[in-house]
């Protein structure tokens, strides 16, 4: 896996933030993780990555939204992200609190590659974040080419 390419986090729960680094770094996910407190800074960042007018943005490996967040909501920006070219391929996975069903088929319908309820606890996160690393490598099996070592 690629642990250069960056991971979009767009959360506004700083607590929320942290544990998710540390669950990410704990499941072997090493990527640089970009955060965002709201799905207005998410599309910016992502506008910016596919311009590329900023070397410090570059589309990400992954997309995690929250549900609720201020300004736009991670729906919003999910199917903001679904109708641009560039971003098709890349996996938004949405973390919620959550379970409702409406909330689940909303997301499915909108492109989203995933559907995740945050758990309670440290140790469930870390089980997610890892779930996600299976995720991310499955579709980079799919899409890159098998490197040989030493290339």
């Amino acid at each position: 896996m690629a642990n250069h390419a960056i991971i979009l986090l767009a959360e506004d729960n700083e607590d929320d933030v942290v544990l998710m680094k540390r669950a990410l770094n704990r499941a072997g996910l090493s990527n640089p993780v970009h955060v965002v407190s709201d799905g207005h800074e998410a599309v910016e960042y992502l506008k910016g990555a596919i311009e590329a007018k900023s070397t410090g943005c570059q589309i990400p490996l992954l997309i995690c939204l929250d549900i609720n967040m201020p300004v736009l909501s991670g729906f919003e920006v999910l199917g903001w992200i679904r109708e641009q070219p560039n971003l098709k391929g890349v996996p938004v996975v949405i973390l919620s609190q959550s379970d409702h069903r409406p909330d689940i088929n909303r997301a499915s319908h909108l492109g989203a590659n995933s559907y995740l309820v945050k758990p309670a606890n440290f140790d469930g996160l870390v089980s997610m974040m890892a779930t996600m690393k299976q995720m991310l490598g499955t579709l980079e099996n799919q899409i890159e080419p098998s490197v040989t070592p030493g290339n």
